[in-house]
């Protein structure tokens, strides 16, 4: 499995020919599945394989869940935040929250994380230390910061020595027995 980043929320996720896009920058990127952790409520019509919605997907062996976030979501807007679970790896996609979820999400994603993508950068989203709370409550073997300027100051509040890196390339044996470990992604162009 490889993960790439491209700015803001941005992420592929490939494994072989088969890949996910999270909040992909432009319409030039293509994947089987796409998701969109914000979409516009109302006349929106998507791509196929696209999802932008809450519910439970079933695509290509990937399986989706998603639940939206009501105090973030708006008449024009509609936040949801995503698991998925492909060749038994389970992630979390929680785009630019601006608050912590509610309890009975975080516990919808709770147990046996293996992968959390999480805003950290402040601003319009979650600051370091909010973010480190959700990573507290979750516990998951490696976290990917994403919507920031500079993620040194989540970085340094975990207390890891990270370095930034092109891609995560990993299988699931590889993330057995991490907790919380960090993954800095350099940002690829377009």
């Amino acid at each position: 499995m490889v993960l790439s980043y491209y700015g803001e929320g941005g992420f592929r996720l490939q494994s072989g020919d088969l890949a996910l896009l999270v909040d992909p920058p432009s319409a030039r990127f293509k994947a089987e599945v796409i998701l969109r952790t914000t979409a516009w409520a109302t006349g929106y019509l998507p791509q196929p394989g696209e999802i932008f919605t809450p519910g439970e997907y079933e695509v290509k062996g990937i399986e989706i869940l998603g639940w939206q976030i009501d105090s973030e979501s708006t008449d024009k807007n509609v936040k949801t935040i995503y698991r998925v679970r492909w060749e038994n790896i389970h992630f979390a996609f929680l785009g630019q929250l601006k608050k912590t979820p509610p309890i009975e999400i975080i516990e919808n994603l709770d147990g046996a994380l293996d992968v959390l993508v999480l805003g950290v950068g402040g601003g319009e989203g979650l600051g370091a230390k909010e973010a480190l709370n959700i990573v507290k409550q979750l516990e998951p073997a490696v976290i990917v910061p994403s919507f920031f300027k500079d993620p040194t100051e989540f970085i340094k509040l975990t207390g890891k020595k990270v370095e930034a890196q092109e891609k995560f390339v990993f299988k699931k044996k590889d993330l057995e027995g991490r907790i919380g470990e960090v993954v800095w992604l350099e940002k690829r162009e377009t």
